[in-house]
């Protein structure tokens, strides 16, 4: 997990610097409109259009970090072929029929049973689980409530502290937490629902900054969340766990 953590990060210091220019931008307009140093003037409509890329950079924070969360619990699920199937979990295992049967995409007969002789002839050979990547699902629609349904669906309960709980689902506009509020500006402004200029709107660097604190706060816990649950091998049946072994 140590590469997913670089890479959480990496992303966040992105976004600090982001924050850190918005700043220094607000700072000048409060003495009159800001300028660029050679002299053309920033003006409110481009001043907001900035604001909302705060938006997207965090969007792609929370993606980019649940994304690689999950992969690498399937990547040590399927370790140098070290497990077999009936050494998961239920919930990983019918992650891992799910890929191998290709159940959850539209296939002709012979397609299917394509699929489906593959994973008999898996079965049938006790061969060791291979490499599969599991159905995240969530693209465009990753927030508090997505991230804590793809743990169940690992099969096991995300737990963060209760100050990084209480803040994450505290309302932060418009009647929704910081992760719903980022989703859904994301999503209005990828799909046209409203222009970058509207979207920065009635909004100051402080409030992005904190709306950013705590989503990054968030999603420091979850991924230690992840990584405590591959180095338990919450993956594992527990009688297949090592320490049992």
């Amino acid at each position: 997990m140590e590469d997913v953590k670089q890479a959480f990060e990496e992303r966040r210091k992105e976004i600090e610097a982001y924050l850190e220019f918005l700043e220094s931008v607000e700072k000048d307009a409060q003495s009159g409109p800001p300028r660029l140093s050679g002299g053309n003037l920033i003006t409110v409509q481009q001043q907001r259009i900035l604001y909302s890329g705060v938006y997207l950079h965090l969007y792609n924070l929370v993606e980019a970090t649940v994304v690689r969360c999950v992969n690498a619990v399937t990547e040590a699920a399927l370790l140098v072929g070290k497990w077999n199937p009936a050494d998961l979990t239920i919930d990983l295992r019918r992650e891992w029929v799910r890929v191998m049967a290709r159940t959850h995409v539209d296939l002709n007969y012979e397609h299917r049973l394509v699929s489906a002789l593959a994973l008999c002839e898996h079965m049938v050979g006790s061969l060791p689980v291979e490499g599969f990547k599991m159905e995240a699902g969530g693209g465009g629609n990753w927030d508090d409530f997505a991230i804590e349904g793809i743990a169940v669906r690992l099969g096991f309960q995300l737990k963060v502290s209760n100050p990084v709980y209480q803040a994450i689902k505290r309302k932060f506009r418009d009647d929704k937490g910081p992760l719903a509020l980022v989703k859904d500006l994301r999503n209005s402004l990828a799909h046209g629902g409203i222009s970058f200029a509207e979207c920065g709107e009635n909004v100051t660097v402080s409030e992005l900054r904190d709306l950013a604190n705590r989503t990054a706060a968030y999603l420091r816990e979850v991924v230690d969340a992840f990584d405590t649950f591959i180095q338990g091998h919450g993956f594992l049946l527990e009688e297949k766990r090592p320490a049992h072994a």
